[in-house]
């Protein structure tokens, strides 16, 4: 049996068609050479690694700040115990009853519901291939979504993956708990992007169709184009009817080195027009989306992951889910 080690270049379904392997005889006199085909397909799934230490570093600054340790004690609707009142607890929260049984003030501290359902919206067409510091726009998405499902299931709730591209292309089950992270890694592994045009119409509307319950949609995808940014608002609505939707829209920062660049030629001055236009046309989306009612997250690529897990926490804080 002989070992061989291979290095992915990108996440996705990798397929070995051809293997040549060469190696020295027993004598160590003549080289054998063979050639496999093996047709194996082999997940390469997202490098989870920045996820869980960023998880970690999240859980750990929180035991001081108490960002996530909120969500279980002192908000909420849910009650979880009784505790001496503080200076600075509502004093609407005081229990009269108790506190003259236990001859001092007590007050009820609350939670945030556990047990709710986020679905994370994966948009897999051909605005998402656009490479940001080296990796796909939609490799950055899945990374994000991952830190935040990681968290969601530490705290309680129950989370859910769906692809669209010119139609759904990934609806996973639904899992909670911490030990469904690796399965929900797996899945995400399984999303690629393509070269198709995303058709938001039938994707939203495929996903407001399987969601029986209210939960907290979180989209990622791009306003590039007017025409499909306008199909999109048109088919959000749906969602919006029922459910809470978070889009996340990733900040292109060449775009707008480009708009507030000094133009040095005239060709700088077309491209800083055409930037500017372009960065105006999605503040308007975002806008627009606003009215809605949807909550819009825009980030740089390397500041989304924490950013949205810190949205994910408000909203959840807020009781909005």
């Amino acid at each position: 049996a002989a070992r061989f080690a291979f290095t992915a270049t990108r996440r996705g379904t990798a397929r070995i068609e051809r293997v040549w392997a060469r190696w020295r005889g027993p004598m160590g006199l003549a080289w054998v050479q063979r050639i496999e085909t093996p047709g194996h397909e082999i997940v390469v799934v997202p490098n989870i690694e920045a996820v869980r230490q960023e998880g970690v570093q999240l859980f750990l600054r929180d035991a001081q700040h108490g960002m996530i340790a909120q969500l279980d004690r002192g908000d909420g609707t849910e009650f979880e115990a009784l505790a001496e009142f503080q200076a600075g607890m509502d004093s609407r929260a005081i229990d009269w009853k108790q506190s003259a049984r236990h001859v001092k003030l007590l007050a009820k501290e609350f939670r945030t519901e556990r047990n709710n359902h986020i679905v994370f919206a994966l948009d897999a067409g051909r605005t998402m291939c656009e490479p940001l510091a080296g990796l796909p726009r939609i490799d950055r998405a899945i990374s994000a979504a991952l830190l935040t499902a990681y968290v969601a299931l530490k705290v309680g709730d129950r989370v859910s993956l769906f692809g669209f591209a010119s139609r759904p292309k990934l609806a996973s089950p639904t899992v909670s708990g911490p030990r469904a992270f690796a399965p929900l890694q797996r899945t995400a592994a399984g999303l690629d992007y393509t070269p198709e045009e995303t058709n938001y119409t039938l994707a939203l509307t495929t996903l407001a169709g399987q969601l029986h319950r209210r939960a907290l949609v979180i989209v990622f995808t791009d306003f590039a184009d007017p025409t499909s940014a306008e199909l999109m608002l048109r088919a959000v609505g749906r969602l919006l009817d029922r459910h809470l939707v978070l889009f996340v829209v990733l900040r292109d920062a060449e775009l707008e080195d480009i708009a507030a660049a000094e133009p040095a030629e005239t060709a700088d001055v077309s491209r800083a027009v055409t930037a500017g236009a372009l960065l105006r046309e999605r503040r308007i989306v975002v806008t627009r989306l606003r009215r809605l009612g949807a909550h819009v997250l825009e980030s740089p690529w390397n500041q989304v992951g924490t950013q949205l897990v810190q949205a994910y926490v408000d909203l959840k804080r807020r009781n909005l889910i």
